[in-house]
């Protein structure tokens, strides 16, 4: 695996997890879901969590096109299993939530299974 790929898969990972943290902020502070011009307008819409949400997917969209494009994808797709760690971090630091040994086993065997594919 070159280290430019690892690099840039962090960074894409970093990204996606990033998303998904903006996405679990905004939803917490929407209200609830309705087919209402009020919903989509003033719960989404004005709802900076949701911009920063859609920032962060679109920047590790781009940043998907070149990986895929520069590097074989039998080593860059694994990577994208990366995102499952950083969004566990995410989980602990952000939420609070509490992650058991189990997780953090299952966390080690996408670590170890990114490097083995990519080796």
């Amino acid at each position: 695996m070159s280290l430019p790929l690892f690099l840039l898969a962090i960074v894409q990972s970093l990204l996606l997890a990033g998303g998904q943290v903006f996405l679990k902020f905004a939803l917490q502070r929407m209200e609830p879901f309705s087919w209402t011009w009020h919903f989509f307008g003033g719960s989404i819409f004005a709802n900076w969590q949701f911009a920063l949400c859609g920032l962060c997917y679109g920047a590790g969209s781009v940043l998907w096109f070149y990986i895929i494009k520069h590097f074989p994808f039998s080593q860059a797709y694994p990577m994208v299993s990366l995102s499952y760690v950083f969004g566990m971090i995410a989980a602990i630091v952000f939420f609070h939530e509490d992650v058991n040994m189990v997780k953090w086993a299952g966390v080690l065997l996408i670590m170890a299974g990114c490097y083995l594919i990519a080796k």
